[in-house]
């Protein structure tokens, strides 16, 4: 499996590129209040890509020895990668306010892109790390 590494890598990359774009674009879709943005195909594309996403994830996990609750840095993806979902969920659907909804979408688009931070880094600071 370790000969399939960079393939994985660039798979799980390539996912949260899409997953990011994705939910921006339907996030701008819903403040802009196109009924699209919840549309059954945009939400199940959503669905394979996050599912490709968490597979190449798990499957990078065992390839590098590294896991949640034991590497600081994964758990922290872990922990924010559940808060970004909820905050997510609120934006596109559970908002009761288009403020809300506008609230909740920037709350998850920061917490994204921390996300992305702490993969680069390898460090629970992210961003902050050399601050």
């Amino acid at each position: 499996m370790t000969a399939w590494y960079l393939q994985i890598l660039w798979t799980h990359i390539g996912c949260v590129i899409a997953s990011g774009t994705l939910f921006f674009t339907r996030g701008c879709m819903m403040l802009a209040g196109w009924p699209a943005a919840n549309h059954i195909a945009l939400r199940r594309i959503s669905v394979l890509i996050d599912v490709l996403l968490l597979a190449a994830a798990i499957t990078l996990t065992t390839i590098i020895h590294q896991y949640p609750f034991v590497q600081a840095w994964l758990t922290v993806k872990v922990v924010l990668l559940v808060v970004y979902i909820v905050l997510g969920v609120f934006a596109l659907r559970r908002g009761r306010t288009r403020a809300a909804r506008a609230v909740y979408f920037g709350a998850a688009l920061a917490v994204f892109l921390f996300i992305v931070t702490v993969a680069r880094t390898h460090n629970p600071l992210g961003a902050f790390a050399n601050l």
